[in-house]
Parts: structure tokens; C-alpha cells; sequence
């Protein structure tokens, strides 16, 4: 059994009802998880940061189907002698 630490300093007449008024047994809310009154501006140790996209990071990767080497020789959106570059 652990031992917890309350915090009403130096319990003198009533050891139940100091440690009923300490924060251990605060009322508490319950928050919904969904329907109204359910959206959370932050969110729950941070577990939804970062799952959408920026365009203001640092770099950015753009994947593309032509090959390495059709890329990087200038080949990249040319037909029939146009540029589109």
C-alpha cells in the first residue's frame, strides 16, 4: 500500500475530514468523448500534435514518378523540344 503525502499540514481532531477536503478527493469533471461539449482544444498528452501537415516546415518532399536519372539530365516535362520549366 503506498502512502500518500496530503497536504492539510498537522492533522489534529479529524483525520477523515481533513483528508476529505484535501485535493485527493477534489470533485472532478467528466469530460465527453463525444457529442456536444466533447471537442478538447488540447489534447490528451499531446497525442494529436503533429498529424496534419504544415507548409512551414523546413523541407519539403515532393515524390515523383520520373527516374533519377531523366530528372537530374533535364529531361524533366519536355515534349517534342518544348520546356515547360
Amino acid at each position: 500500500m503506498s502512502k500518500y503525502q496530503h497536504t492539510r499540514g498537522q492533522i489534529r481532531d479529524n483525520a477523515i475530514e481533513a483528508l476529505l477536503h484535501d485535493p485527493l478527493f477534489r470533485q472532478r469533471i467528466e469530460q465527453k468523448q463525444k457529442g456536444k461539449g466533447s471537442f478538447r482544444r488540447k489534447e490528451k498528452h499531446n497525442k494529436g500534435q503533429g498529424w496534419e501537415g504544415s507548409d512551414k516546415k523546413a523541407s519539403y518532399h515532393c515524390p515523383s514518378s520520373l527516374p533519377l536519372k531523366n530528372r537530374l539530365s533535364g529531361g524533366l516535362f519536355t515534349t517534342r523540344g518544348y520546356s515547360a520549366v
